[in-house]
Order: structure tokens, then C-alpha cells, then sequence
């Protein structure tokens, strides 16, 4: 599904009528008519179509982040695919106010950098990698990953977020990462390995063990790469889900 596909952005208009839309035949912002929702409704929604053609021009996934509701950013994968970050992140722990980020890996552009604690770990860095994306893409991230990595570099991490969590939850697969990736098709080069391991990794590289960071940094980069094959199925599924189109 493509934004332009999208009408519940607009106000007054919800998942029924947007279906009810769909099935008479506008599944499209260019075969809306106004009259179609009669004078009122009909207008706010030609409104929203005029500013949404703009914003898209432009290339404002926030526009439709703030005009989307809860739950249906997975509608913003589509259009911006392209310049998505697909991240990740390692810790020492669940504690954000405790514990440390050790590795944060951003897959973006057909391309996967991988950040290291003590070595380009920065905040700067950051901001070059996930700041002007106009979509994050993560597993758990709103949760975990963001709230992480807002404590310890005190960055601000605003874009659109599409948590495939959530997205997955709505396709009827619960558990980790590792738990609906089979179900997904999503295979591993590493599937032995845990985020439990993840820590013991990070801890036995600061005690020098050959190999340990290697090992963790692989891991890390494998769970960014993931994402996106894992998003093109789970918005797959959940477009197959929501309209017949």
C-alpha cells in the first residue's frame, strides 16, 4: 500500500468509510471525488489529498506520521523504502538509565554502517546516520532501542517510526525478533546466537578475548539487514489484510 492508496489521514474519515471507499471503487487519491463523502467530509478530505500530493513532493514523511493514526505507520513503508533506516542496537543491560549502548548498526541505502562504544560511538555519528531519515524502521525500537539511545546521547529521534513489533502483532505473530522471522521467511546466518549472547560478547571483548567484538558486530549488523526483508513481508501481509486491491 502506497500512501496515495491512504484516506484515514484525513479528517473524519476512518477505517470504514475508507473501506466503504475502496469498494466503491477509489482506491486512489486521484479517483476521489468530493461529493462522494458528501459537501463537508468531502472537502477535508480534498484538502488533506491537495496538502498530501505537496508534502509527498517534497518528501515529508512527517506530514503523515502526525496525520496517521496510531498503529498505521506501517502505510509510510511504501513511498519511503528507499531512504528508510533499518537499526539496531546491542546494551549492556535493559536499563537505559543504567546500562550502555555497545553497538548500533543502521542499514540504509543498500548500505549497513555499524557504530562501536569506544571506538565512533558518538552522538554526531548518529545524527548523521538516522537524523534526516524520513522513516525509522526497528524491531522493539519505540520501546527499547529509541528510548536507549535518546538516554545515553541525548539525540532526538522524531522521524516516522514503524515498529515491526507492532506490525507483526497485527498479522497475528508474537515473540522476539528471532521467534517471527522463520515465520516470515527471514533466514540467519548466525541463529545461535542470542542478544543474551550479545552481552556476554560485548563483556568478554573488554576483557580482550580475540574474536568476541567481530562475533558482536556481525550479530548486530545481521539484525539491522533483517529488517528489511522483514518489512517488505509484514506490510506485504498486512496490505493483503486490510483491502482486497
Amino acid at each position: 500500500m502506497r500512501i496515495e492508496n491512504t484516506f484515514i489521514a484525513a479528517d473524519g474519515v476512518g477505517e470504514t468509510t475508507e473501506r466503504d471507499l475502496w469498494q466503491n471503487g477509489v482506491t486512489h487519491w486521484d479517483e476521489f471525488e468530493p461529493d462522494a463523502l458528501g459537501p463537508t467530509r468531502g472537502e477535508r478530505v480534498a484538502s488533506f489529498i491537495a496538502a498530501g500530493r505537496e508534502r509527498l513532493a517534497a518528501g515529508d514523511a512527517g506530514f503523515f506520521g502526525r496525520a496517521l493514526p496510531s498503529g498505521a505507520e506501517w502505510r509510510l513503508y511504501e513511498n519511503f523504502r528507499d531512504d528508510a533506516a533499518f537499526f539496531d542496537i546491542e546494551t549492556t543491560g535493559l536499563d537505559e538509565t543504567r546500562n550502555d549502548v555497545t553497538t548500533v548498526s543502521v542499514h540504509r541505502g543498500g548500505e549497513t554502517e555499524t557504530l562501536v562504544r569506544g571506538r565512533d560511538l558518538s552522538a554526531s555519528r548518529l545524527e548523521e546516520l538516522l537524523g534526516d531519515t524520513p522513516l525509522l524502521v526497528s524491531f522493539n525500537g519505540k520501546r527499547f532501542d529509541v528510548p536507549f539511545l535518546e538516554a545515553n546521547f541525548d539525540v532526538s529521534l522524531d522521524a516516522p517510526h514503524l515498529d515491526l513489533m507492532y506490525a507483526c502483532k497485527k498479522i497475528g505473530l508474537s515473540g522476539g525478533l528471532k521467534a517471527v522471522e522463520p515465520e516470515l521467511g527471514v533466514e540467519r546466518d548466525r541463529p545461535d546466537i542470542s542478544g543474551q549472547d550479545a552481552v556476554r560478547l560485548w563483556r568478554e571483548h573488554e576483557r580482550g578475548a580475540d574474536g568476541s567484538l567481530d562475533t558482536l558486530i556481525e550479530y548486530n549488523r545481521e539484525d539491522a539487514v533483517n529488517l528489511r526483508e522483514l518489512a517488505d513481508e509484514t506490510t506485504t501481509r498486512l496490505h493483503e489484510s486490510v483491502c482486497e486491491f
